[in-house]
């Protein structure tokens, strides 16, 4: 009717009104959003938070904002002001994000920090069901997370202690992360950047055994968390009913003089990776040796020696012809400056142990130890590994610690993908709110893995979130007629849905 009236309009020469133009709004991103809440109700995270963070004298949503503040570090990691500007860009089923402040986000933080026990036991409730029947092998690591700020205050997490990033002093706190044998993350706590790496595992221990049907503890640990100084101290711990602790422990075997006589008694295969055992201070130890590995670190050994060798040869050459009235191009040189620019390249190298500049001779020369690097040598491609696990064989023993690699994707996904640190925050309970939404994050991210190894998918986590972040809500106004739809999403995209066992987006669940 209205097409005939306007051609009514035009055939007797009236005016006809223009129509409306057409108002388009911001396209806004579903895809990663809509994954993962699928994936956090399906876990029933929603309503494990929920109940444990409900209070009838609150007015907002504290479960809401939690969610929204781990998908953000899944999807665009960010401070909590930046947290705001993603909003202003994605659709998360489920959220009415209008009105959100940063004022909400922190007091959120705070209700989940007092309300850490209650959503820690919640927690392990809905982890149970993507366990085994009972744990055998659990994962313990530590890892240094930066934080900024230098005001002390009381009850202080942010201590001076050795950084595993700058290997230095640095201001930080301490992340201790539980893990099952394929990645699942069961447990965390902060603590001190001072703290000894022994006093954190037992409390964390003793917590897991509490919530998980955890028959038995064998703690496989990177040669990073303990020391020989403090494996008696390890061996001392007692868990309930006073059983003893079991352990896997990378050592460095090249700062112990009885390691490396033990790897000289031994023979090893030269054309294929091996196996060895013996004992040391009547402690059991596994060797494995790979023999690839060992020429391709001898080799790259042996290179940086030659340019490190190489230029001592140029700096004294440069002297000897200087001392020959040959001049050069370029700043008058002195066996001073040659001492401290040799000395200096082989510091950052790392080398100083097979070369050293001789300090006090009054021309520069420099040595390089041969039996040193014959003795490092010797060390190449080996993995030297102390038990005291006695019923599991020397191969099996190699294969759980080999194990390890895959559960410190955990810190490698914290730290990257996630964006844990550095950390802005001044309060301890807002770290610790800090570290529960970062873990949330990560438990997410290794289900979300799991699922996409299991199809034999092809997809990275981070990939995957890339790949659906296309799939955006378009909405328009014509005629004051409102219209909305999805990005029609791509077979790929469509798969990938497949493979996650999670159903697709619709506009009837946005």
């Amino acid at each position: 009717m209205e097409g005939l009236i306007a051609g009514l309009q035009r055939l007797t020469g009236r005016a006809v009104p223009a129509a409306a133009p057409a108002h388009f709004e911001v396209a806004r991103e579903v895809g990663g959003p809509w994954l993962l809440s699928e994936l956090w109700n399906e876990l029933g995270l929603g309503k494990a938070l929920g109940g444990a963070l409900h209070t009838a004298q609150r007015r907002f949503d504290a479960e809401a904002l939690v969610r929204v503040m781990v998908f953000n570090r899944l999807c665009e990691p960010d401070s909590k002001l930046g947290v705001l500007r993603w909003l202003e860009r994605v659709v998360i089923p489920g959220v009415p994000t209008l009105g959100i402040t940063h004022q909400h986000l922190l007091r959120a933080m705070d209700v989940l920090e007092a309300r850490r026990h209650r959503v820690a036991r919640a927690l392990s409730a809905r982890l149970r069901p993507l366990l085994d029947q009972e744990l055998s092998v659990i994962f313990y690591d530590l890892t240094t997370i930066r934080i900024h700020g230098e005001k002390e205050r009381a009850m202080e997490l942010r201590c001076y202690g050795r950084s595993k990033e700058s290997k230095g002093p640095a201001r930080q706190c301490v992340l201790g992360l539980i893990q099952t044998a394929d990645g699942l993350p069961l447990d965390f706590d902060l603590f001190e950047g001072n703290v000894a790496e022994v006093k954190t595992l037992l409390p964390m221990l003793k917590r897991a055994l509490a919530r998980y049907p955890i028959r038995r503890v064998v703690v496989v640990a990177d040669r990073g968390l303990l020391s020989m100084d403090n494996v008696g101290e390890l061996e001392q711990l007692r868990l309930k009913d006073r059983q003893a602790l079991e352990y896997i422990l990378a050592v460095p075997a090249g700062r112990y003089g009885e390691f490396v006589a033990a790897i000289q008694r031994l023979s090893f295969a030269t054309d294929a990776p091996s196996v060895r055992e013996t004992w040391v201070n009547e402690r059991r130890v596994v060797i494995a040796h790979d023999p690839e590995t060992a020429t391709e670190r001898s080799q790259r050994r042996r290179q940086k020696i030659d340019e490190l060798t190489a230029l001592g040869e140029r700096l004294a050459q440069k002297l000897d012809a200087q001392d020959a009235g040959r001049t050069q191009r370029g700043r008058r040189a002195s066996d001073r400056g040659a001492y401290t620019r040799f000395t200096r390249a082989v510091l950052e190298a790392e080398f100083s142990r097979f070369i050293q500049a001789e300090l006090e001779a009054e021309r520069f020369s420099f040595n390089v130890d041969e039996a040193a690097i014959e003795r490092a040598e010797r060390l190449d491609g080996k993995r030297v590994l102390l038990t005291n696990v006695q019923d599991l064989d020397a191969e099996t023993i190699v294969a759980g610690y080999k194990a390890l690699a895959d559960i410190e994707r955990g810190f490698r996904v914290l730290k990257s993908e996630i964006e844990m640190a550095p950390v802005y925050h001044r309060l301890p309970a807002r770290l610790r709110a800090h570290a529960m939404i970062c873990f949330l994050a990560l438990l997410l991210h290794r289900v979300l893995r799991r699922r996409l190894k299991r199809s034999g998918s092809s997809f990275s986590v981070e990939q995957a979130l890339r790949s659906v972040g296309s799939i955006q809500l378009h909405q328009v106004t014509v005629d004051n007629r409102s219209l909305r739809g999805l990005t029609t999403m791509t077979p790929k995209q469509m798969t990938l849905f497949e493979q996650l066992a999670i159903s697709r987006p619709s506009e009837k669940g946005l």
